[in-house]
């Protein structure tokens, strides 16, 4: 982000990760966490240490994570009496009734926005409610957006929706030049679709000179999850697609059981959506990184292949500890037909930074992810909602 780093989830092993890596800790300034399973957020009071030595920021570092969160944060910090060289607020989503499985609710967890008590270094902060869509907002301004919804889990679970703005379209200097009229500091108002008076009282209207708007990017980084039909709502289209995939497809039934999803649901999702590339994440510790050494042990290749079978063979990934993956601006108007090609997925597999020895396997959960993105074939809506209303249960 131009203001900062963003982070999603974060594992025990991230704050070691991120000090090896090109990005800096003191850079942070937004942490979102899907759900308060200890391998997605153990590494939070870890994390804001190494921040506080590493940085004196003026604004307050945000994070956003389901009720509970701010609990765990406050508590760790007050029994281990750390004082920050920052402020820092936290944000609840309030989860919905149905994300509470029976055998949660006896936990009792309670929002606590309204609890008087504040670390030193804490602010308060929002509870955030869903909307009639069941979508959480969780931040909205002009130049990018975030979303959640619920996932299936065993405990409440969200996914990430991040939308950028679309940024203004192509200033046509020929048909000024047409008009007889030369550019001027005028040319960023026009662009920015205000209707400009020259000095001579002629006017120019945005909508003669200036081309489309180019589509902002949209990535969906997903949480845990057996079931993820509500990201239908608002993930059509998307650039890049962050999805889990435990185990592979033969094991689905145990995936259910356990909450999780297998590479062919996780495929599956992305082309429902029209995802352009999707990187398969949170892999069972069965599964070895690819390398030589692991030739004859089951490797997260097995993954990759049984998700390409849906969906096609150069538009999924593995995530691994560094990779980064660029995502460029779409064209305006979007083109059809463009095609992520051997070359390009290259690219992406050779962009990974600081990568280290497979031996390091560590605990980050998500990664700054960008793509070279193609078009999939249509799905109609009411294929989409019959997918957003299909339920998969775990076995009896």
């Amino acid at each position: 982000m131009d203001d900062g780093s963003w982070m999603f989830d974060c594992g025990e092993g991230s704050q070691i990760q991120l000090q090896k890596s090109k990005v800096r800790a003191g850079k942070v300034n937004k942490i979102f966490i899907s759900h308060l399973h200890g391998d997605h957020m153990f590494g939070l009071p870890g994390l804001l240490c190494t921040i506080s030595g590493n940085n004196q920021r003026s604004e307050p570092l945000e994070i956003f994570g389901p009720v509970g969160l701010r609990r765990f944060i406050r508590t760790s910090l007050e029994l281990s009496r750390t004082m920050l060289g920052f402020s820092y607020i936290v944000h609840e989503m309030k989860v919905l009734p149905c994300q509470i499985p029976p055998d949660v609710q006896k936990w009792k967890i309670e929002d606590s926005c309204n609890e008087q008590r504040l670390h030193p270094n804490e602010r308060k902060g929002c509870l955030i409610e869903a909307d009639s869509d069941n979508v959480w907002t969780l931040l909205s301004n002009d130049k990018i957006s975030v979303k959640a919804v619920h996932l299936k889990h065993r405990i409440p679970s969200f996914g990430f929706c991040i939308q950028e703005a679309a940024s203004p379209g192509k200033l046509d200097l020929s048909k000024l030049s047409l008009q007889g009229v030369k550019p001027g500091p005028w040319c960023k108002e026009v662009k920015e679709g205000r209707i400009v008076t020259l000095p001579d009282g002629r006017t120019i209207d945005p909508a003669d000179v200036v081309g489309p708007p180019k589509p902002g990017r949209k990535v969906i980084i997903m949480g845990d999850t057996c079931n993820s039909s509500e990201i239908y709502t608002v993930g059509m289209d998307a650039d890049v697609l962050v999805h889990e995939a435990t185990l592979q497809n033969s094991l689905k039934d145990m995936a259910l059981e356990k909450g999780h999803s297998t590479p062919g649901m996780a495929a599956e999702v992305g082309k429902d959506l029209r995802i352009r590339l999707l990187v398969l994440t949170h892999f069972s510790q069965r599964y070895m990184p690819v390398s030589d050494e692991y030739e004859e042990e089951e490797t997260v290749s097995i993954l990759v292949k049984e998700a390409q079978e849906i969906m096609g063979p150069n538009r999924v990934l593995a995530a691994e500890d560094f990779l980064s993956i660029t995502i460029p601006l779409r064209p305006a108007p979007q083109t059809e037909g463009s095609e992520v090609n051997e070359h390009n997925l290259a690219v992406f597999k050779q962009s990974s930074a600081l990568k280290e020895d497979h031996a390091e396997n560590s605990q980050v959960k998500k990664k700054v992810l960008k793509h070279n993105g193609e078009e999939n074939e249509l799905t109609s809506t009411e294929e989409v909602k019959a997918k957003r209303l299909k339920v998969e249960e775990p076995p009896s």
